[in-house]
């Protein structure tokens, strides 16, 4: 019967057999794609090799708009409106 050592031994062999197998297929597949690569005359650039870099844009901060002159709260009137400010006209809360 085969102990748990010698099924953790031989999985770790595997894994360094697949590893190591892995790497000469990819070293394989370099020489393939740069064979044809000199074949054509294509560089990174005619694949499209540089990947463009998603920018993000920052935005400007909004101004406030709404404020309780009794605690200070500010609200800039975009999504939900504060607790404070439910059920109460907006309008005297306005900041002119």
């Amino acid at each position: 019967m085969t102990t748990y050592q010698e099924y953790k031994a031989k999985i770790a062999e595997l894994e360094n057999l697949a590893e190591s197998a892995r790497k000469n297929e990819i070293a394989q597949a370099k020489e393939k794609v740069t064979a044809i690569m000199r074949e054509y005359g294509l560089t990174v650039a005619d694949l499209g090799g540089v990947a463009k870099v998603k920018t993000v844009k920052t935005r400007a901060p909004v101004p406030t708009k709404y404020r309780d002159d009794a605690t200070g709260q500010t609200w800039t009137g975009r999504g939900r409106a504060p607790k404070w400010l439910e059920g109460k006209d907006k309008e005297q809360y306005l900041i002119k």
